[in-house]
């Protein structure tokens, strides 16, 4: 499957496979080829119910994954589906990772953060840099919540409990991996708040840095401004913004819309979106 002519209509596609990641995370398999560039996503329509945007976590020639964390109403439906079942799918949809010339070529220093369900942003992003050797980063708040950790051959975990991997979070390392390394870039999707650490310190040494916002969609497309940020559509001009781009929106970090368009606190904004 190719990018859609029109975007107006999904197409209806069986799930092939459903994964167990780990407590609370699914992964929906799909027997489709998909032009997709790391960073992008789909829109995912539950026929009755709602659609909402998933990055793709597995991208292969003849199928592609999306990767699910149950934590509302949608997500608790999808959950129960099994394989046979039909989902919606329209896109890929906006701007995803860009990877510099010398990056390509298998020269300069990569890390890549991944925090709780943003992991699934970054997972193709981190295929795709295979030849670079990523330092892989993910953080999550109790062990249980990990997935994908056995998926990559150097990955180091941190809990906010410190029940495996790493007692704290991936930007408590940053510091000295950085002296180590000496990263030309740094990619990074999870909490915003945790991004928003990354993005200063990447600014601090003049990193070049990546990151995924995640804000509500409803078109996908541009359309309906329930996602913009700072007078930019995460949709269409995002959802990843180089480090330039953040310096000039001051909602990252600090606040995010409502369906309503109410601008409220991010924890605000996360517990809506937690229902």
């Amino acid at each position: 499957m190719n990018k859609f002519s029109s975007f107006d209509q999904p197409v209806m596609m069986k799930i092939d496979k459903v994964i167990d990641e780990s407590v609370g995370t699914k992964s929906f398999l799909f027997k489709h080829k998909l032009d997709y560039t790391p960073g992008q996503f789909i829109m995912v329509w539950l026929p009755g119910f709602d659609e909402k945007p998933f990055a793709v976590s597995y991208l292969n020639d003849d199928f592609f994954g999306i990767t699910v964390l149950e934590r509302g109403k949608y997500t608790k439906l999808l959950h129960k589906m099994e394989p046979g079942e039909q989902l919606g799918i329209r896109g890929p949809f906006g701007h995803g990772y860009s990877i510099p010339d010398n990056i390509k070529n298998g020269n300069g220093s990569v890390c890549v953060i991944g925090g709780g369900c943003g992991m699934a942003s970054v997972t193709v992003l981190i295929e795709r840099l295979s030849d670079n050797n990523p330092t892989v980063l993910m953080g999550a708040s109790t062990g249980t919540s990990l997935f994908f950790k056995n998926r990559y051959k150097d990955i180091t975990l941190f809990t906010d409990d410190g029940s495996e991997g790493i007692k704290g979070y991936p930007t408590d390392a940053l510091e000295a991996l950085h002296n180590k390394h000496k990263y030309d870039i740094i990619y990074t999707c999870g909490p915003e708040i945790m991004m928003a650490k990354v993005f200063e310190f990447c600014r601090k040494h003049s990193i070049q840095f990546e990151a995924s916002l995640e804000r509500y969609m409803k078109c996908g497309i541009g359309i309906c401004g329930q996602c913009v940020c700072n007078g930019q559509m995460v949709c269409k001009d995002g959802p990843v913004f180089d480090l330039q781009a953040l310096s000039n929106m001051d909602d990252f970090g600090k606040y995010s819309l409502l369906k309503s368009g109410l601008r409220v606190s991010l924890k605000e904004y996360g517990d809506w979106r937690s229902c």
